[in-house]
């Protein structure tokens, strides 16, 4: 009995991750503190602000760092799609689901706050799943250029929102208006410009120092302080798409094996900031509606919109991108933004990230062992993009048993 229990214990991350554990723990654990103790005045300060933004900001760069970029040059078109026209549809989706639900105009924003793929989500899950290698490059390109078009979003329909609501004068967080955007865009590009140059400076360098182990030291101290430097200039400043520019081009063996544990410790810590917000109060049904809507969005962009400007994905891709929606500590972000103009935006998202998380969980495990479910290509058979398909296709009863 008792080996049979320690059998199903190391059998359970195969189909739920230990991240995910640890990530619910998080959560029990945020609440838990922010039950006891009263933090109200340190969510929404800038030092929590700074906090999510380092957090956002690991994740984006996580995320773009493990981009085929073949991959991305061969799908950029429906890159391109996904993060201008499905962000887009994916916002309007929501928002008129809980238009249409509460019969509140104000709502619309809430489609904003969750419309966006978290990166540090899709960088922490990317052992899970049953992507092959093209969706998961595609999916964490889509999770990382998505955030401008939601700032964008954010910046034109907030003002409306507002409004609608009853309110006089204009929101807070339209103040800058689209000046304030360009600015912050010049803003990024300075940065990326300037981790650029660094980084070609350093890498002419150390093409002219022997390779030896103390010169090898300090090239990867240099390329670790460079990069850090980075992520703390952006959580001031905000700078994310800068961040996630700089992941396609920045890469070293060193942030090979740091990246992964610095993404799954943000990850974490994502939760746990989550678990602090809910602590000061939740709206569950509307938090659900919000997270199933999102949920379901992301799946009709992904099965309907993707399709057509996307050419030869597998089927079983298809249904896995359709299955993509994760939030996390963007959508934290905005809605603490969003709470100055919209008081109670906050405590709508957060019960919704758990929604799609747990929905996205719940797929996950589905695809994982699907119910005698035969996929439509035999075993050797190629998928479009070269690659072969997962060694569960069309297996037989007898297969089965001996996997």
């Amino acid at each position: 009995m008792a080996t049979s229990a320690r059998a199903r214990l190391r059998r359970l991350p195969e189909t739920v991750p230990r991240i995910v554990l640890g990530a619910a723990g998080a959560l029990v654990l945020g609440v838990a503190c922010g039950l006891v103790v009263d933090l109200s005045a340190v969510v929404g300060s800038p030092g929590y602000l700074f906090g999510a933004g380092l957090l956002l900001g690991v994740g984006l760069y996580g995320s773009t760092y493990a981009i085929d970029l073949r991959a991305l040059r061969a799908d950029l078109t429906g890159v391109v799609a996904a993060v201008t026209l499905g962000v887009v549809l994916k916002a309007a989706l929501i928002a008129g689901t809980m238009v249409l639900v509460f019969d509140r105009p104000e709502y619309l924003v809430l489609g904003i706050a969750v419309a966006q793929i978290d990166p540090l989500s899709v960088a922490a899950l990317d052992r899970s799943g049953r992507m092959s290698q093209r969706a998961r490059s595609l999916l964490k390109a889509w999770a990382s250029f998505d955030d401008p078009m939601t700032v964008l979003l954010t910046l034109y329909l907030a003002g409306y929102a507002y409004a609608a609501a009853g309110h006089k004068g204009t929101p807070e967080l339209t103040a800058g208006g689209a000046g304030g955007y360009a600015a912050g865009l010049v803003l990024n590009a300075g940065l990326l410009a300037g981790v650029l140059l660094l980084w070609w400076v350093g890498r002419r360098v150390s093409s002219r120092v022997p390779d030896t182990p103390p010169s090898r030291r300090v090239k990867d101290t240099a390329t670790v302080l460079l990069v850090v430097a980075m992520l703390v200039l952006a959580a001031f400043q905000q700078l994310m798409l800068a961040v996630a520019l700089a992941g396609l081009v920045v890469r070293a063996k060193v942030l090979d094996k740091v990246l992964g544990r610095a993404v799954g410790g943000a990850f974490l810590a994502a939760f746990l900031a989550l678990g602090l917000l809910l602590a000061h109060g939740v709206e569950l049904w509307r938090g659900f509606v919000l997270g199933v809507a999102a949920f379901g969005a992301q799946a009709v962009v992904a099965l309907c919109l993707m399709p057509l400007f996307v050419r030869g994905l597998w089927r079983g891709d298809r249904i896995a991108l359709g299955l993509g929606q994760q939030n996390g500590i963007t959508a934290v972000l905005i809605a603490l933004t969003l709470e100055r103009d919209f008081p109670g935006t906050a405590a709508t998202v957060g019960p919704a990230v758990i929604t799609v998380n747990v929905l996205h969980g719940t797929s996950q495990v589905l695809l994982a062992h699907p119910p005698r479910l035969r996929w439509p290509c035999s075993r050797g058979e190629l998928t479009a993009g070269g690659e072969r398909h997962p060694p569960y296709d069309r297996q037989t009863k007898d297969e089965r048993s001996v996997a």
